[in-house]
């Protein structure tokens, strides 16, 4: 995958160990997604995640990215490839910084990402933690519909969602 795709409006880069603050900030403007999905972020946290995998996936299938605007980080995006299976892509996190919330800038970034993805994948899935209805409206109106999956987890339960690409 050429990240310089995914944005015709926004810079794509990996998110790395040296970038972990900078994700952090942009985490922590973002209080209420940790009310539902504990714990808060640290950077050791973040760091950890930029590794974290699905079963049988390698680092080669996992896009931990930033959308940049300028120097400003303005989204991160965690995507895996074909998963759970060859036809769907995962997003495993997404959050908009809060000072670029409520503009249009989230389903912005979503909708280009998945137009240049529907040329390899069928299906984009994701989950939002029950309950956070600020996350099932951002994804319900990004046309994601629920699977009927519910992954309980220690704290809190996950909704999967999915949407189809039309390519």
């Amino acid at each position: 995958m050429e990240l310089k795709y995914l944005s015709n409006h926004f810079q794509v880069k990996r998110i790395t160990e040296e970038s972990c603050l900078e994700v952090l900030h942009l985490c922590e403007g973002n209080p209420i997604y940790y009310q539902y999905c504990p714990p808060k972020p640290t950077k050791e946290s973040i760091c950890e995640d930029l590794k974290k995998l699905p079963p049988k996936k390698s680092l080669e299938d996992k896009y931990y990215i930033g959308f940049y605007d300028q120097d400003q980080l303005v989204a991160v995006m965690d995507l895996i490839l074909s998963y759970p299976n060859t036809e769907t892509i995962f997003i495993g996190f997404f959050m908009v910084e809060k000072l670029f919330q409520k503009k249009g800038i989230g389903s912005f970034i979503i909708t280009e990402v998945l137009n240049y993805l529907k040329k390899e994948y069928t299906y984009v899935r994701l989950g939002y933690v029950m309950g956070n209805k600020e996350s099932e409206h951002f994804w319900l109106k990004n046309q994601f519909h629920p699977t009927g999956v519910v992954v309980q987890e220690k704290d809190y339960s996950i909704v999967v969602l999915e949407r189809r690409l039309e390519g």
